[in-house]
């Protein structure tokens, strides 16, 4: 098996960021991945003290499709997040400072209109993600699931629906399913897998042009039973992997 594409997704809900390679930790997720947020003002969430919240809570796909639209870049080292809208628009600030979340967060509520909910912030906690997974976790995806249910389906479902960090080939469609506890070996890291994906409304969004055109999780449970797609696993032990590196399902 092989890697054939790794993304991380800086904000929760905005553009993919193509990788070459990610350096990951134990128990972490691949670095700035879901590091940011901009969160509804009626949700509850402490800075100070912070806690997994449902992905409702927070400005996403599932809820605000228009956002597929936003083309967003993230510059670790100097802490500036770049976002522009299809009119033209946009804003660039530091958001390692609260000034530049703050003039972030104002150009995204003001992008949601009618769909934000009292003030959202925009948040950066150091160590925390915003991931839909309560814990810090790598999604995979097997194009060769992808590629079965769009043969069964007769149209192309962009992989961007799905938002996955690791996409494989080499593996026969369906079989990570039968993963779940075992651990596998992505070049020089040790991954173990959790449990599958189940796939929200969030993957109805054309990542071309923002439209609800297709309902993916109608069709994984007409097709197959269940709405997954992909596989959840923790890094049990550190290391470095990139595309092209391959994978292998370690012994138990």
């Amino acid at each position: 098996m092989r890697i054939e594409y790794l993304y991380r997704y800086p904000v929760k809900g905005l553009s993919a960021e193509a990788l070459e390679v990610a350096e990951v930790e134990e128990g972490r997720a691949i670095p700035w991945d879901r590091a940011f947020a901009l969160i509804q003002g009626d949700a509850l969430f402490d800075s100070a003290r912070p806690a997994w919240l449902p992905k409702q809570n927070f400005m996403c796909g599932q809820a605000n499709a228009r956002t597929a639209l936003l083309q967003s870049v993230f510059a670790p080292r100097s802490g500036v997040l770049a976002i522009k809208a299809p009119d033209g628009s946009g804003v660039s600030g530091n958001v390692f400072t609260p000034e530049g979340r703050d003039q972030v967060g104002r150009f995204l509520t003001a992008y949601l209109a009618e769909e934000a909910r009292g003030e959202p912030r925009f948040l950066y906690v150091p160590g925390h993600v915003f991931s839909d997974s309560r814990m810090p976790v790598i999604s995979l995806i097997n194009l060769a699931s992808l590629r079965d249910l769009e043969q069964r389906v007769g149209a192309r479902r962009h992989r961007r629906r799905f938002r996955a960090n690791v996409w494989f080939t080499g593996a026969a469609a369906w079989s990570e399913m039968e993963w779940i506890g075992r651990e596998v070996q992505l070049g020089g890291a040790v991954l173990r897998v959790l449990k599958r994906i189940p796939r929200c409304a969030a993957t109805e969004v054309n990542p071309l042009t923002g439209e609800r055109d297709a309902y993916p999780v109608k069709e994984l449970r007409q097709l197959y039973g269940h709405s997954d797609l992909g596989v959840y696993a923790e890094v049990v032990e550190g290391g470095r992997f990139a595309v092209g590196d391959g994978i292998e399902i370690l012994p138990e």
